[in-house]
């Protein structure tokens, strides 16, 4: 049976998972990652150090709480307490939604160095085979990377594939903040890349914030690469269930419950991403003003009314995409649904010319990025359709600044 059956036992099922994903995201609102760390990692061991801290004699609150009760919390600190809070527990703060942003990417340098520590040990210990000692060297110069100066890193996690996220502008001061969210094989090694710079996280995040500030130079853009989450590894039966989507629907919707300010939030989600910000699409907050999905296998949904979501919805997919091969359908949990760029999806289908192959949507110059950059600054008006597509350009009308000249 497909996405499209009808069968009330199916609609039952389907019923529970979403309230499941929901509960999940609201649920983890305050926190970046999941309670279910063993103290034998350092980030569960940082965690079980927060729960029985003080500071001055103060309890610490429970770092899954909301977000405003954890910015009232540090706001009610004066810097020094902050700072040694950051200095105690550096993977705590730094992955904690609620927490000042400059504080935590003062925390994530202190857990990036730790981190950097602990794998330049691992380098020159004889117990690790070569293999295991080349691994640490490569992990290493990953973390001494993400330390250079003027990165800040809004979320750090070494533990087995590592998570991580970084903010390009001055996201307290952004006038619209964009989010990349990535696909498959995405984690801390792969982060950033040399070759192929525009399909990793950092290069696309980069690409985007570049194509914003030429597009509405008036308005001020922060653009957030974010790998918070573990992504399927490979095309297996991770890439092909949602159940990585899950927990990283929550994380996302956990991220932007958590920003700082009022600003519009777009989303730009390619690949086994979209179907990420298609599961958290019905819990995001009102602030998601876009969510656009690039080289999409499906959103598991059958049409875009089904998001649940206020946002506008676009999708792109390039002529020599090879994911527009992938069936869209699910059965049996296998399988992400309908196909965002057909016309009975009901999204707003944008032009993707000058891109190539599935991860080419973030390449300068391509008509893909132009895209995205106009939507992240609100000029809708500018955007171009996919061929003569009535449902792309309706009722748009700038928010932003500026347009494509």
């Amino acid at each position: 049976m497909t996405s499209f059956d009808t069968s009330p036992h199916l609609s039952v099922w389907r019923a529970l998972l979403a309230l499941a994903v929901v509960f999940v995201m609201l649920a983890t609102t305050g926190w970046t990652a999941l309670r279910a760390q063993h103290e034998t990692t350092a980030l569960g061991a940082s965690l079980s150090a927060w729960e029985h801290g003080r500071i001055d004699g103060r309890r610490l609150p429970d770092p899954q709480a909301a977000p405003g009760r954890l910015a009232r919390f540090f706001a009610s600190l004066t810097e020094r307490q902050r700072l040694t809070l950051a200095r105690r527990h550096p993977l705590v703060v730094g992955n904690m939604n609620g927490a000042p942003v400059e504080l935590r990417y003062r925390a994530n340098r202190i857990a990036l160095g730790q981190a950097r520590a602990a794998e330049r040990a691992r380098l020159h210990d004889s117990r690790l085979t070569p293999d295991g000692q080349r691994a640490a060297g490569r992990r290493m110069h990953r973390f001494e990377s993400l330390m250079g100066a003027g990165r800040r890193i809004l979320a750090f996690d070494p533990e087995g594939s590592g998570r991580v996220a970084e903010v390009f502008g001055d996201l307290r001061r952004a006038d619209r903040v964009s989010v990349v969210v990535p696909g498959v094989d995405t984690d801390l090694l792969t982060f950033q890349r040399t070759r192929r710079r525009y399909a990793a996280p950092v290069g696309m995040a980069e690409a985007l914030y570049a194509a914003e500030r030429a597009a509405g130079p008036s308005t001020r853009t922060a653009v957030i690469a974010w790998a918070d989450y573990t992504a399927p590894s490979g095309l297996g039966v991770d890439a092909a269930t949602a159940t990585r989507a899950g927990s990283g629907a929550a994380r996302l919707n956990a991220l932007v419950r958590a920003l700082p300010g009022k600003a519009p939030v777009a989303l730009f989600c390619h690949s086994y991403g979209s179907v990420v910000c298609g599961l958290a699409a019905p819990a995001l907050p009102r602030r998601v003003a876009d969510i656009a999905v690039a080289g999409s296998p499906g959103m598991r949904v059958r049409n875009a009314a089904q998001l649940r979501t206020t946002a506008r919805v676009w999708a792109t997919r390039d002529a020599d995409d090879w994911v527009q091969d992938v069936p869209y359908l699910e059965v049996g949990g296998l399988g992400h649904g309908a196909d965002p760029v057909s016309a009975a999806f009901g999204a707003r289908v944008l032009s993707a010319r000058g891109a190539q192959g599935h991860s080419g949507y973030f390449e300068p110059g391509t008509e893909s990025l132009l895209n995205f950059a106009e939507i992240g600054v609100g000029a809708y008006r500018s955007v171009d359709c996919a061929g003569e597509d009535d449902v792309c350009a309706a009722g748009l009308s700038d928010a932003g600044t500026a347009g494509r000249a």
